[in-house]
């Protein structure tokens, strides 16, 4: 019998996402993956099928790409799973500026670009939420996960920005900090709750066949 008391967060950044979609911020838009690097990454997925554990809770949110991307690792030989939908692991809502082309952003910032985001950490979009909001959202619902599932392998396929604000939240740094973390899609994350503290055990672990 598994004597652990820690719960096991095993974080899976979606899959590619359409070029038309890529060419805009997408935030929280329903957008479609990519069908030709759904074709072509199928290694990728079998490589996730061995290494997430199996017997975990599986955790999606609501935007069919996560959806999509489990139901892939699933074809590619992990035993299939019913999941629960968690909106609290959603991705950045980039409210009025969602659907906007990259090279329109900049005229309407009103803090300077983080270096490896279009937007600063405490940017707030008109009717959006700042990555300092996603990260205390995200957070949230990870405590409530883990409590839930408390002693238990939970696999959660989810976004780069709630990814980040995961680790964030796992680490206590500020918003402007986690835009410094890199999470490829199909990259696997891990984090840990301990009854004392959370704890980080890699970040943006990329699959091969």
């Amino acid at each position: 019998m598994n004597a652990a008391t820690e719960t096991r967060f095993w974080l899976v950044r979606h899959a590619v996402v359409t070029e038309n979609a890529r060419a805009m911020l997408y935030g929280t838009l329903d957008v479609e993956l990519c069908p030709h690097s759904l074709a072509a990454q199928v290694p990728t997925y079998e490589a996730l099928a061995r290494r997430l554990p199996q017997g975990a809770a599986w955790v999606v949110t609501p935007l069919s790409r996560t959806r999509r991307t489990a139901e892939a690792i699933f074809r590619a030989g992990y035993p299939r799973a019913t999941w629960t939908i968690e909106p609290s692991l959603i991705e950045q809502n980039l409210g009025d500026w969602q659907g906007l082309p990259h090279a329109e952003l900049p005229g309407r910032l009103t803090q300077p670009a983080h270096a490896f985001w279009p937007l600063s950490g405490e940017e707030r979009p008109p009717g959006g939420e700042s990555m300092a909001e996603v990260i205390a959202r995200v957070g949230a619902g990870l405590e409530r996960l883990a409590a839930a599932q408390a002693g238990r392998d939970v696999v959660v396929v989810s976004h780069g920005g709630a990814i980040r604000a995961a680790v964030a939240h796992a680490l206590g740094i500020g918003s402007d900090n986690a835009l410094h973390m890199s999470v490829h899609n199909l990259s696997l994350t891990q984090l840990e709750r301990h009854a004392a503290a959370w704890r980080v055990v890699s970040v943006n672990e990329t699959m091969t066949g």
